[in-house]
């Protein structure tokens, strides 16, 4: 497995070639490549290690949250619960969707 081995599977999952990638970031094909193949990115391998060292996200280093933790940490309670919803059907995703709404607005209703 490459290093950088999301880079390509995100690309992937979207459908997208190398090319159609370089042209959205404004780069070069061959540029792009160099992304997927881990070449030349001693920049990137440099915060990373700051990142471990101090125990931050990269997130929380190029200035994207304020939360160390990264801009989509999670709590151990919300981790549990995607879970636990990950396992139910569809039809019972859509009820416990139902019922959350219906107790956001409940709330609101009663402020």
């Amino acid at each position: 497995m490459k290093r950088y081995q999301r880079i390509e599977d995100l690309r992937k999952y979207l459908g997208y070639s190398q090319e159609q990638m370089a042209k959205l970031l404004y780069t070069s094909k061959t540029q792009y490549q160099r992304y997927e193949n881990s070449e030349g990115n001693s920049f990137f391998d440099a915060m990373i290690q700051i990142a471990n060292f101090h125990k931050v996200s990269l997130d929380y280093i190029a200035g994207i949250t304020n939360d160390k933790g990264g801009q989509h940490s999670n709590s151990k309670d919300d981790i549990e619960m995607l879970e636990l919803y990950h396992q139910l059907s569809e039809q019972d995703k859509g009820r416990i969707k139902e019922r959350m709404e219906f107790l956001i607005e409940r709330k609101g209703n009663l402020k």
